[in-house]
């Protein structure tokens, strides 16, 4: 008796895969009613390593071998004790020239963090999607407001102008929750893009425009937790295979909890395995299935969509086993491959243990293999320092040369993702009150210092958002990515002139930056500041670069002898934004609330 497909196999997953990786195993998993019931059989001599089965018999893990086999399609066969069989064809298919060695993003590159939803809709036929649960509704703040891949797509002309090389979108897989599903990071579907966003096509089409742009595309992927209407919370593989708690327990946040040696079990247990909310069930990496799943998705989607790079969201809230493997997994399989984490904590040191090869996690014996950790204790000085105009002691912009003292606490400067902020804080143009200065000289800093800068879409044109009103405020639709609007600041004639200041200003800095080697890889030398003034040189062996940055409400004349050690035979430094030339033999003048970067010739 021969069953119907349909009626046997619900879900493959991953729905095909690759020939020719570095790792040949490979685990698949079948669901469909009773599947549990079936011996399983495959074609073309592959090898069946290890079979699964787990208390839910609607599940089945197999594991082959794939060394040495050709792209083809192979077919497995599922018999049962009642003589009952059916088929399932399953595709190895051939990967991209050179992609296991394909090139990541790194410090040479400027990040673009943008919210889908809420950066321009593309396609108006895809606002509302009948197998999603929440529909179209730009009046909610917290909403669907129709932003898609398609409207990314469009404006990748705008972003490469603004001097950015990459774009970090946060989630694009399917998130069926019933509110506030825009910020898809509640996924319901792993494997698929969510449709009102587009098709899986579309942002393999994404990727390609990029790459056409010499771009790069980094998905934020999220290890941590799903969704609670993702299809397994339905009928879960295992019991474990998320963590779960008599009762529903959050997570204490307490990071820090990992690298404590006084901390308490329970409080580790109750940082690691709590949800992160209600509606987010937490991942257990500790579960081998799980892990392998994971870790299978993410290789999936690299070659799947010809991805460039992860952000992981949340990251050091999973087992720190499970998460070092899945990233160790990851970059066995790539080794250029670049992968940041978010590891909100407020120390150097802290930030610091989660950065591959750190010598402050290997006192106990831990390697995240982590490339990139996120600089939030940059971030954290960043929105304070640009008001504070005593410069005194441990006030201005000391806060900010505080933070560059600890740079050797970290394996890999060069490798940090510097930001003033992101889509789960207060806009600095908010923060700063709209104040032009203090945002040229934010970005200066950004652009001229270690590491990897992000800039979070529409602050190049001044938008704000009040993190106290909801995220909604802060995750605002850019004026222009929707039909009608009445500001488009896409294109130069539809700016404001105030939005025209700030893009003008940025597009120049960070197309400057992008052949300046020197502030990608070069030494830093930064001197005390005084006045709250902050002087710092960028420099290797062909280029010398002076950053003076003043905080003051006030006119300081510089005297540049102190700086003799950096500027040596240098006579004079041209700006990089004025264009204007500066004797640097003596004294420099410099206004308030201002900066300089001079190229010393």
């Amino acid at each position: 008796m021969s069953l119907s497909l349909t009626a046997q196999i619900q879900r493959v997953e991953p729905p095909f895969w690759y020939a020719d990786m570095k790792n040949p195993e490979l685990q698949i998993l079948f669901y469909g009613k009773n599947i549990a019931d079936y011996q399983v059989t495959v074609s073309n001599a592959i090898k069946i390593t290890n079979v699964k089965r787990t208390e839910n018999p609607n599940y089945i893990f197999i594991t082959i071998n794939t060394k040495k086999v050709q792209a083809t399609d192979l077919i497995f066969t599922f018999k049962n004790n009642k003589k009952e069989s059916f088929t399932q064809k399953y595709a190895l298919k051939k990967r991209r020239e050179n992609s296991a060695q394909r090139k990541s993003y790194d410090s040479s590159d400027m990040m673009y963090l943008l919210m889908p939803d809420r950066f321009a809709n593309g396609n108006r036929n895809n606002d509302s999607e009948n197998t999603t649960t929440e529909k179209y509704n730009r009046e909610l703040p917290g909403g669907r407001h129709g932003g898609d891949i398609e409207g990314i797509i469009k404006n990748l002309d705008y972003i490469f102008s603004l001097g950015a090389t990459t774009i970090w979108s946060t989630p694009l897989c399917e998130d069926n929750d019933p509110t506030f599903s825009y910020h898809t990071y509640g996924q319901s579907d792993v494997y698929k893009i969510d449709p009102r966003y587009g098709t899986n096509k579309d942002y393999v089409r994404l990727s390609s425009e990029m790459h056409k742009k010499n771009m790069k595309l980094v998905m934020d992927y999220v290890t941590n937790h799903w969704g609670i209407k993702h299809w397994m919370m339905k009928d879960l593989p295992t019991k474990g295979w998320i963590n779960q708690f008599d009762n529903y327990t959050q997570t204490n946040h307490k990071r820090t909890v990992i690298s404590d040696t006084h901390a308490s079990k329970i409080d580790t247990e109750t940082c690691l395995n709590g949800w992160f909310a209600p509606a987010m069930p937490d991942l257990n990496l500790s579960n081998p299935l799980a892990l392998k799943y994971l870790i299978q998705n993410a290789i999936w989607w690299i070659e799947y969509a010809d991805l460039d790079g992860f952000r992981v969201d949340t990251y050091n809230y999973s087992s720190p086993k499970g998460i070092a493997s899945w990233t160790k997994s990851i970059t066995d399989e790539y080794p250029n491959f670049n992968i940041v984490g978010e590891v909100w904590m407020q120390s150097q040191a802290q930030m610091a243990y989660w950065q591959k090869d750190s010598k402050i996690s290997q006192i106990q014996n831990y390697n995240s293999y982590l490339p990139s950790v996120m600089d939030f204790t940059l971030y954290e000085a960043a929105t304070k320092v640009f008001n504070e105009d005593d410069g005194s002691w441990d006030k201005g912009m000391i806060k900010l040369y505080d933070n560059f003292t600890n740079d050797f606490l970290y394996p890999n400067i060069n490798n940090l993702l510097v930001f003033v902020e992101n889509h789960d804080t207060n806009r600095f143009n908010q923060t700063y009150g709209n104040d032009i200065r203090k945002y040229k000289m934010a970005m200066s800093l950004l652009a001229t210092i270690r590491g990897i800068p992000q800039l979070y879409y529409g602050s190049e044109i001044g938008m704000t958002g009040d993190k106290n009103k909801g995220d909604g405020d802060i995750r605002q639709d850019f004026p222009g990515g929707w039909e009608g609007d009445q500001n488009n600041a896409f294109i130069k004639e539809g700016r404001t002139s105030g939005q025209s200041e700030y893009f003008d200003f940025t597009a120049k800095l960070f197309n400057w930056r992008k052949s300046k080697s020197v502030v990608h890889f070069g030494e830093m030398t930064h001197y005390i500041p005084e006045n709250n003034v902050y002087t710092y040189f960028r420099y290797n062996a062909n280029e010398t670069v002076m950053v003076v940055i003043n905080n003051s409400n006030e006119t300081h004349k510089i005297n540049t002898h102190r700086f003799k050690e950096n500027i040596k035979e240098f006579k004079t430094g041209k700006d990089v934004i004025s264009e204007l030339s500066f004797d640097v033999t003596n004294e420099i003048i410099i206004e308030p609330k201002s900066v300089l970067i001079l190229e010393l010739k």
